[in-house]
């Protein structure tokens, strides 16, 4: 990867998020509730199988940590965390990379 530029960014002045997929062992009847979990959090259902569901959730670290702490009774197959992106708010400060 090639790395142009690296910032820190400070939380006041800035957007970011973070994105996790998450796969949980689901049966038929398990499958509505931990839907409807997702629909709190505004996860995506992006796999369904006869044994397992994945999502697809994004937002703040603590975000996709509450909605761990929701699915756990249910078991986790899978889990992959990106950790956190962010960028700059408005168009102040933005750096132009050439070629």
């Amino acid at each position: 990867v090639d790395v142009r530029n690296i910032k820190e960014l400070k939380p006041e002045d800035s957007v970011y998020r973070e994105l996790a997929l998450i796969k949980v062992r689901a049966t038929a009847v398990e499958r509505q509730g931990i839907m409807s979990i997702c629909d709190i959090f505004r996860a995506k259902v992006i796999d369904v199988s006869s044994e397992s569901i994945m999502m697809e959730l994004t937002g703040s670290q603590s975000k996709i940590d509450a909605f761990l702490k929701m699915v756990e009774n249910y078991e986790i197959l899978e889990l992959a965390r990106t950790g956190i992106a962010g960028l700059v708010r408005g168009h102040e400060d933005i750096v132009y990379i050439e070629d």
